[in-house]
């Protein structure tokens, strides 16, 4: 019985966070997502509507704007991480082609990008629910699908990067550091951040809150030289962040 209420808990937790991202997801669609029936979450839309965090409407339902916004409050780092997206989007301009990895900070940027045509190549499934400008594209590349962060992976994915290049690359890490680069906890992950770094012909962005820098994980995915600029925010190791500008990466705090 325990068991069970923490499966409910966690997919309840599920759908108000795929909504945050994008609240014109259907009932139906997030059945599909969550792999559970119509039924199931519409239950759990009258869940969350009992707890003044959503309000339903037919097919659907939406984040309430106050309760978004107390969420915020209360949630630093998320606060953290809109602001590093956001400061991100602003290097972004009208026909570029990026590269975005399965940082959900990365994927945050799309809801900044507003009135610019842009091309945006992910191995982040999540992409699909994000809600985001008309003349925003998204290109998925395939592969296997690896949860919990949806993250496409594998030789069908690396094939496809293969033969693409991006104008600009945004990548998030599990720790950033002087010594030793971005680095990551996943495997599986490190060919792919390798490649979307080779095949950038423009300038390379790290994205990384304030807690990951200084950090080291356990698998390297790029070197230092490899990095023109590290958005973090204020947080960040001050000793740290001058060791990064002596090694001549651009660290910018939001």
């Amino acid at each position: 019985m325990k068991r069970h209420k923490s499966i409910v808990d966690e997919r309840r937790n599920q759908v108000l966070e795929l909504l945050k991202i994008d609240p014109n997801l259907t009932a139906d669609k997030l059945a599909e997502k969550l792999k559970v029936s119509s039924l199931t979450i519409r239950r759990d839309f009258q869940y969350w509507e009992e707890k003044n965090k959503i309000t339903r409407y037919y097919g659907g339902a939406r984040i309430i704007q106050n309760f978004l916004e107390s969420e915020l409050d209360k949630n630093p780092l998320e606060t953290r991480k809109n602001l590093i997206a956001k400061k991100a989007s602003e290097f972004i301009e009208s026909g570029d082609t990026i590269f975005i990895n399965t940082s959900s900070t990365a994927l945050l940027m799309l809801k900044y990008l507003k009135n610019k045509r842009v091309n945006v190549i992910t191995n982040n499934a999540n992409a699909v629910f994000v809600q985001k400008d008309p003349n925003v594209r998204v290109f998925l590349t395939g592969g296997e699908l690896r949860e919990p962060k949806e993250a496409m992976v594998g030789e069908f994915a690396l094939n496809n990067l293969s033969k693409v290049s991006a104008n600009k690359s945004f990548l998030g890490c599990s720790g950033f550091s002087s010594d030793m680069g971005m680095t990551t906890v996943t495997l599986d992950e490190v060919p792919i951040n390798e490649l979307m770094i080779k095949q950038c012909v423009g300038s390379k962005f790290i994205l990384a809150d304030g807690s990951k820098v200084g950090r080291n994980s356990n698998f390297i995915s790029s070197s230092i030289d490899s990095v023109d600029v590290l958005i973090t925010d204020e947080s960040a190791n001050t000793e740290q962040c001058k060791y990064l500008k002596d090694l001549g990466v651009r660290v910018i705090k939001t």
